[in-house]
């Protein structure tokens, strides 16, 4: 199976980790839970406790190909315990990795949360869940997960995404395609920054997904100074209401970034961290056994300030009625 170098690697020595793990047992002994509000707003103050070699280290992605593993996390499978069956009965398992990811998340940027979603935890747990194996959510095995922008229906959507692998037995991929190294026509271009069509809540907001208001086309490519960024998630894309030419333009789109696209098998202890505006992100199918060794992967959600300044695009949107929340604001 194709391995993380698929993506750039940086490398986390041994002494950086010992800081960074040592700091969150820290925290976790000190506040009892990951999800401790006093932990969330504890943390920019704890990042400036670690040394400026290590926060170098954890800088945001810089790279062309909007991502990068971050490497060197060690893991004992043994401690972990066996891969919850669904995100709600996790409770304390890998709880000092949450905190860890928590720290490199804050050292990018500020972890955000929804209320909607995964009861607002601010570090969700992806593992294949029993009778979701086909819907197009982290919870699915079965099919593929279709390459999407992390939770597109939302204006105030992350800028970063960190997938931190806890277990991966089966070396089961990732899939990334930028939408830098995509080969598309000034036409298709003109199309797709049309706002057209909206993007749907997914089938992770069920309060999202009742919501009254009318959904808000908007656009899938915006064409800035630094290059395109996109907004893509085509299984809750309503293209049929579209007209033929963006929908000619989209196919075209799918197309490009399925040819771009590489593999990413992350081993525990690899954190992929993604560029949520510049790199479409999904899975590969597999065949869960629904016994302790499936994948299980931990996720944060970070927003990086000054980026994504396009008021004029995004600003009067309702969002379903999901509000981001803060961890400094916890």
């Amino acid at each position: 199976m194709p391995t993380a170098a698929s993506a750039p690697v940086r490398q986390l020595d041994a002494a950086h980790v010992t800081e960074l793990t040592t700091l969150a047992a820290e925290l976790l002994a000190l506040h009892g839970s990951a999800t401790s509000p006093a932990l969330l707003a504890d943390l920019a103050h704890a990042c400036r406790r670690l040394g400026r070699e290590l926060r170098h280290a954890l800088r945001p992605v810089d790279t062309a190909d909007g991502l990068f593993v971050l490497r060197g996390l060690r893991m004992d499978d043994t401690e972990l315990g066996p891969t919850p069956g669904h995100w709600s009965t996790v409770a304390q398992a890998g709880a000092l990795w949450d905190v860890v990811l928590l720290l490199v998340s804050s050292l990018m940027g500020t972890p955000i949360a929804w209320d909607g979603q995964q009861d607002g935890r601010f570090v969700h747990n992806i593992v294949p869940s029993p009778g979701h194996e086909t819907v197009q959510t982290g919870a699915s095995s079965s099919v593929l997960l279709t390459p999407h922008t992390e939770d597109a229906f939302h204006p105030g959507r992350a800028h970063l995404l960190l997938l931190c692998c806890m277990r991966n037995h089966d070396s089961i991929a990732t899939t990334a395609a930028s939408i830098r190294h995509t080969r598309l026509s000034d036409d298709d271009v003109s199309q797709l920054t049309r706002r057209v069509v909206p993007i749907l809540p997914d089938d992770a907001y069920e309060e999202a997904q009742r919501f009254g208001g009318e959904p808000t086309p908007v656009p899938t490519l915006f064409a800035g100074e630094d290059g395109l960024t996109l907004r893509f998630d085509p299984a809750y894309t309503p293209r049929g209401e579209a007209d033929e030419p963006w929908r000619a333009a989209y196919r075209r789109l799918e197309d490009e970034l399925a040819r771009v696209c590489v593999p990413v098998s992350l081993e525990p202890g690899d954190v992929l961290v993604v560029d949520n505006d510049v790199v479409v992100h999904g899975r590969v199918p597999f065949t869960a056994r629904y016994d302790g060794t499936d994948r299980w992967l931990k996720r944060a959600s970070v927003r990086v300030p000054g980026r994504r300044t396009r008021p004029e695009a995004e600003a009067a949107e309702h969002g379903y009625g999901q509000a981001a929340l803060e961890a400094w604001a916890a």
